[in-house]
């Protein structure tokens, strides 16, 4: 499947341009993976919730005056909605989940919605470090397949990928 996406530069010191730059590379890393995932996990949270189609009534609404309705409720900010690019790159980032095993999926969408690993570890019955490596090895996976490389299978490859990327990011910092 080949995967048709912008890549955005959000590391003005690698490339040395502003961010919001396409990237020239064409390459996709973990930490790219994860924001892309972090941004879909904030496009969804910012979408309006699914109603179910209940009763109502025909009556009309009833029209107050202003000095009746005036301080009766606390007024309702809701945030901005998102752009149609954002609901697109959220869909797109969303189908990248189908190629993860549904309990390394689980774990990469929790941590992109900012879930602690506390509450990760208890739902998923492993220790920390465990399930950041399932973390790890997701979102190599996921970067892997969109930078076109041959499939891997969950284990001992999919570990090797990750201490790689690991590597690459302890010497990049």
């Amino acid at each position: 499947m080949e995967t048709k996406c912008h890549l955005i530069n959000t590391d003005t010191t690698a490339s040395g341009k502003p961010k919001g730059q396409p990237m020239t590379d064409g390459r996709w890393t973990a930490s790219m993976v994860e924001e892309r995932m972090a941004e879909a996990a904030q496009v969804m949270r910012v979408l309006p919730e699914q109603r179910v189609q209940g009763y109502y009534s025909t009556w009309p609404e009833v029209v107050r005056d202003f000095w009746d309705a005036f301080g009766w409720h606390d007024a309702v900010l809701r945030p901005a909605r998102p752009s149609p690019a954002a609901i697109s790159r959220m869909d797109e980032a969303m189908t990248w989940l189908r190629w993860l095993n549904p309990v390394d999926a689980k774990i990469v969408w929790e941590r992109a919605a900012n879930t602690r690993w506390k509450p990760i570890c208890y739902r998923f019955g492993m220790a920390r470090s465990t399930a950041w490596r399932h973390w790890v090895a997701g979102l190599a996976l996921i970067a892997a397949r969109l930078n076109g490389k041959p499939r891997l299978h969950t284990g001992s490859h999919v570990r090797r990928y990750a201490e790689r990327v690991r590597a690459d990011a302890e010497r990049k910092y």
